[in-house]
């Protein structure tokens, strides 16, 4: 039987300001990617998204971002590699206090927004967040763009690592993902990235937007946790993957 991981990305919201339904979405998934401040969250929000994982027994991860908070992280910045290090380091430390002081430890660390699609295609860059990651803990599962050259990175230094898919975006047949603000972006449609999942998990090969079908290696999913119908979202892929036959857990990046 396949086994797939699904995993959000959580504790986006930022004082006042709220982001997200982590309560609705977290029974649904099995490894939370919690903001640590960059692109989103602050000290109280992550603190109380690890106690909200810690109640449903998802496994946590650091989700490292470009310090962008305006740009909520998507926006494309010059980083040097030394700093690119330096700022995983600096946010996979930060989450590792709370979930030390929950009695959970970090379980892997995925990147965020521009960084995430920058560290897809620069190896240099890849290299260096892979890099933070074993230098902090090498036991840590590094998560990155399904066939990309961030898991290539992680593997080339003896971590493990989990190639991503996504339920609700579109494909290029370069294997990126469609760039926000370019129509069909994003699936809107709960049903049609509900079948986008169970075909990837099942087949093994996403459709992309210029026609045909694209070979594309997937250990997790990802569920996008803004989105307006986000816990029916949840549970509908959850249950979707389930009916075809797939056991989902966290597992799967092993």
């Amino acid at each position: 039987m396949t086994c797939i991981d699904l995993n959000c990305d959580m504790g986006e919201s930022f004082g006042a300001w709220s982001m997200g339904d982590d309560a609705g979405v977290m029974p649904w998934i099995t490894s939370a990617n919690i903001a640590c401040g960059f692109h989103a969250g602050d000290f109280s929000t992550m603190q109380q998204t690890v106690l909200l994982a810690k109640r449903h027994g998802v496994a946590i991860g650091a989700h490292v971002s470009l310090p962008d908070l305006q740009g909520f992280g998507r926006r494309v910045m010059k980083v040097s590699a030394n700093d690119a290090h330096a700022l995983t380091l600096y946010q996979i430390g930060a989450l590792a206090g709370f979930a030390r002081a929950a009695g959970l430890r970090v379980a892997h660390v995925k990147p965020h927004g521009a960084l995430y699609n920058m560290a897809a295609k620069d190896a240099a860059l890849a290299d260096a967040i892979a890099r933070a990651v074993h230098d902090f803990d090498a036991t840590l599962i590094l998560v990155g763009l399904a066939n990309s050259e961030l898991p290539k990175a992680g593997v080339a230094l003896g971590l493990a690592v989990a190639h991503e898919a996504f339920a609700d975006r579109s494909y290029e047949a370069d294997g990126s993902l469609t760039l926000r603000g370019t129509h069909g972006a994003v699936i809107e449609d709960a049903a049609a990235a509900v079948a986008q999942a169970v075909k990837i998990a099942t087949q093994g090969n996403v459709d992309i937007r210029s026609g045909g079908t694209l070979a594309l290696r997937a250990d997790t999913i990802c569920v996008h946790g803004d989105r307006a119908d986000a816990a029916r979202f949840a549970q509908a892929l959850h249950d979707g993957l389930k009916a075809a036959g797939i056991s989902i857990a966290n597992s799967a990046r092993a």
